[in-house]
């Protein structure tokens, strides 16, 4: 299934996109796609629903992040031996794992807001991962039995704040809008090999990143094992699990993202987004957001 929540931002509903893509309201099944909604006894509710007998939702709605009301938004660090080499950082012994802000997650096609005074906002296409049931201690054989499924996570990063401004890399990782997500939740029975998936990302229509989570350091299995022997994860909780070569950090020169730009991305099987970048100053007045927005961005 390909779960979805659209909607204006704060009031987004829950919905599924049918095997002839047409996008079909849940909200009389499930309140959210979120927690409890995502454990494998409600995916096998929903599984078993005619999707014909659901309201088909009017084209044009915005989407939303894929999941709602995340409470754990969860990072692993160098996690592809192929970045891992383009930034000059030994292969690490074992996942590096960091927090990015639950606030910061948005929509797959809102628009990324470079933060006031930064310079140095970076791109990151990556796999994320969403957690259906509630995992603690548990093996890599069985830590698949704990995923809801997958999608598209941009790990947009401020790599001053992350590498050069002293303590944890959170700082240059939780930034407002850092976190776009989906556009679909793909459940885990239709991606049956997630380390065999192409992945891409461009910036103002050119190649930047080209990818397979073929060259993953550490599998889905083993971080959501690893994860959950420091924390328990709960359902809707996400892990985004690494960034392939052709960042902006790699680059000679480097090169980071600017007001104007537009960032596309994607997953094999797991759809695509695109974003658009503003700088802080003009998001901060663009009159046409709602009010609780603008407030919430100055």
């Amino acid at each position: 299934m390909k779960l979805v929540r659209y909607g204006q931002a704060g009031q987004e509903k829950p919905g599924l996109i049918d095997a002839q893509g047409t996008l079909r309201d849940l909200s009389s099944v499930i309140p959210d796609v979120a927690g409890e909604a995502l454990s494998t006894k409600s995916l096998e509710k929903l599984r078993g629903l005619d999707p014909a007998g659901l309201p088909v939702v009017p084209a044009g709605q915005r989407l939303g992040a894929c999941v709602g009301r995340v409470g754990n938004f969860i990072a692993i660090g160098l996690n592809y031996a192929d970045h891992a080499a383009e930034t000059g950082a030994p292969i690490p012994a074992e996942p590096i794992v960091f927090n990015k802000a639950p606030s910061c997650i948005v929509g797959p096609n809102d628009d990324v807001i470079i933060p006031r005074g930064s310079q140095k906002t970076d791109w990151e296409v990556e796999l994320a991962i969403v957690i259906g049931e509630r995992a603690s201690y548990v093996g890599a054989n069985e830590a698949l039995d704990f995923v809801a499924g997958y999608c598209v996570c941009n790990d947009v990063s401020e790599r001053e704040y992350q590498l050069e401004r002293g303590g944890t890399w959170t700082k240059g990782k939780g930034c407002p809008t850092f976190g776009p997500l989906g556009p679909w939740l793909v459940t885990r029975d239709e991606i049956p090999e997630p380390q065999n998936l192409g992945m891409w990302l461009d910036v103002n229509g050119e190649r930047m990143q080209t990818g397979s989570t073929k060259t993953m350091i550490f599998d889905v299995a083993q971080i959501v094992s690893y994860v959950s022997h420091f924390m328990i994860l709960e359902p809707g909780d996400v892990i985004t699990t690494g960034t392939p070569p052709g960042v902006g950090m790699g680059m000679k020169p480097p090169r980071y993202l600017k007001s104007g730009d537009t960032v596309a991305l994607g997953i094999d099987g797991l759809g695509e987004q695109r974003q658009r970048v503003l700088a802080y100053e003009e998001h901060a007045s663009d009159t046409s957001l709602p009010v609780r927005e603008r407030s919430a961005s100055a």
